[in-house]
């Protein structure tokens, strides 16, 4: 029963060490080609067999999921902290800072929160709740005339988009220039300062479309073309 017993202690240990692996794998291959890279070449990384990488994760989303978890914890904390705040400016200010922040600390978390828009899961929940505190805080800035009364979420979200080139472009030279950037839109968002708007904002079927061509556009870029090389933004 001792040699039993130490075989299975055995065996877990290998299936942690395995895991471990594969987490590890992910964020290295997330990070070079988005969330959408192939399993593949996740488990190779790893130095498992693709079997082994869906024994432990039955699906893409369960692995991201995985490296995600906590990252996505942090942001719920930052929405809920911004929309405890009773000034509703001061909580928008609280909401964008904070949740560019945790991307400049960690860019893959984009890809992520741009998957499974309508699906379950703990990401899908978790992106349901963000966007609830999101809309809670954007209605609070407008119900006290502090955000300009046609800023809803779908802007919000193109707001968020546009930081993308600054983190790729400054986070070797000026890592904190995206503050600078939001400091204008900040601005720019301010009630008494806006300009009647021409274009009307997002649906939400546009938004979720906006979304799988960013996505498409962003992991086509990513793909290697036939002569193996990885094609890369210009």
């Amino acid at each position: 029963m001792t040699e039993i017993a130490g075989e299975q202690k055995g065996l877990r240990r290998h299936a942690r060490r395995n895991h471990e692996l594969l987490v590890a794998a992910a964020r290295e291959v997330f990070a070079e080609r988005g969330v959408d890279a192939s399993l593949e070449e996740v488990a190779r990384r790893a130095g498992v067999g693709i079997g082994t990488l869906y024994r432990h994760f039955s699906t893409r989303e369960a692995l991201v999921e995985a490296i995600f978890e906590r990252r996505f914890g942090e942001l719920i904390a930052v929405a809920e902290a911004a929309a405890s705040e009773p000034d509703g400016w001061s909580a928008l200010v609280l909401l964008l800072a904070g949740t560019l922040e945790l991307q400049t600390a960690d860019h893959v978390l984009k890809d992520a929160l741009m998957r499974n828009l309508s699906g379950a899961g703990k990401l899908a929940a978790a992106r349901e709740e963000l966007r609830r505190l999101f809309e809670q805080v954007l209605e609070r800035a407008r119900g006290q005339g502090a955000l300009r009364a046609d800023f809803v979420l779908p802007d919000l979200v193109l707001l968020l988009w546009s930081f993308t080139p600054i983190f790729d472009a400054t986070v070797e030279v000026a890592p904190n220039a995206w503050r600078r950037h939001l400091h204008w839109l900040l601005d720019g968002l301010r009630a008494e300062r806006a300009a009647p708007q021409v274009e009307p904002p997002l649906t939400d079927p546009e938004l979720r479309g906006a979304v799988e061509s960013l996505r498409e556009h962003r992991l086509g870029r990513r793909r290697a073309p036939a002569g193996g090389k990885t094609r890369t933004a210009p």
